[in-house]
């Protein structure tokens, strides 16, 4: 759990009004950014920060250069999208380690990526770049088909290369057009912005539900149910807030991490998640996580004993923020190998 900086001398009913302009502000913020903002990622693809675990992200950001099919951030949306950084992941249908290998792909396709004189499907010095090369080779099958390359290499990956050849492109395959759509939602989750980050259209419905929870107590594990006589933690209350536009975040802070781009603390606009680790290199640490109301502050549910109020964020903890966009928290996992 974070610790808490209590905001002093604030009254709940200046809160609110505080709210309550800035709810409107995040809409006028939306229409007036809308037009001038970034959309694909384009040019050198970086790594937004602390999005891949500090162990791996030199080998991702190699790796994710080794063909102009992929990028660093394709390749890290991969790897969360198959082990969530596990590299001790087994799926049911024994598919094994941080890339998902299952052994007869592993035995024609694994390579001795950190030159020790073995294949380990285990290590990630070799699964990475095995990941990656093996993403190249299937570029290369589908290179003369026409459509965009990457999007054909992710379903060659997915329903094999024959299926894409055929179709000449992505073919109708439900789950192999939805692995695509996940992949390049979760890249941009992954990638460093280029430019400012699109405002969300649903921060204020987020927001106004959070500002009606100020003042209730903090419970460990509370989704606000009846039950629970409507009390939440920190991503709890972050997840209902978000559900009330109709966006199903993760349960788990960290996982909530991945649910759209990550603007620049200068960029911040009310309705961001705002996200706090004791880790400031890996976002799999993170502990805690807010909804950002501007000036500063976020709405959040501390810890036990607290109630959910204001904060500031600007703590030596503060991780970073994403921009929660409803197709980066459709791509996110739901269950892990």
């Amino acid at each position: 759990m974070r610790k808490a900086w209590l905001v002093a001398g604030v009254s709940v009913g200046a809160c609110l009004s505080f709210v309550a302009l800035l709810v409107v502000g995040t809409y006028s913020a939306a229409a007036g950014l809308l037009g001038g903002a970034g959309g694909a990622l384009r040019g050198a693809v970086g790594l937004a920060k602390g999005a891949v675990p500090a162990a791996y992200q030199p080998l991702v950001q190699k790796w994710g250069n080794l063909c102009p099919a992929i990028n660093p951030a394709l390749l890290a949306a991969q790897l969360y999208q198959e082990s969530g950084w596990n590299p001790r992941a087994v799926s049911h249908a024994d598919a094994r380690g941080i890339a998902q290998f299952i052994p007869g792909t592993w035995a024609s396709h694994g390579i001795d990526g950190d030159k020790d004189g073995d294949r380990d499907v285990w290590d990630p010095a070799d699964a990475i770049p095995s990941a990656a090369s093996y993403d190249c080779e299937l570029a290369g099958y589908v290179k003369n088909v026409p459509g965009d390359r990457t999007n054909n290499m992710l379903a060659a990956y997915n329903a094999g290369a024959y299926r894409v050849i055929k179709a000449g492109g992505v073919p109708g395959i439900s789950e192999t057009q939805n692995y695509v759509r996940i992949i390049r939602s979760l890249e941009k989750s992954f990638a460093r912005p280029v430019g400012r980050v699109e405002p969300s259209r649903q921060a204020a419905g987020a927001i106004y539900f959070a500002q009606k929870k100020l003042g209730t107590p903090y419970l460990w594990g509370g989704n606000g149910t009846p039950e629970q006589q409507g009390r939440f933690d920190c991503s709890g209350l972050t997840q209902a807030a978000y559900r009330t536009v109709d966006i199903e975040l993760p349960r788990v802070a960290n996982d909530q991490y991945n649910a759209g781009p990550h603007p620049s603390r200068d960029e911040l606009l009310p309705g961001d998640l705002v996200f706090f680790s004791d880790d400031l290199n890996n976002s799999r640490a993170i502990r805690h996580v807010g909804l950002y109301v501007g000036g500063g502050y976020m709405i959040n549910a501390p810890y036990t004993g607290a109630v959910i109020r204001f904060d500031k964020i600007d703590t030596p903890d503060y991780f970073g923020a994403t921009r929660v966009t409803e197709d980066g928290a459709k791509a996110l996992p739901t269950a892990r190998p």
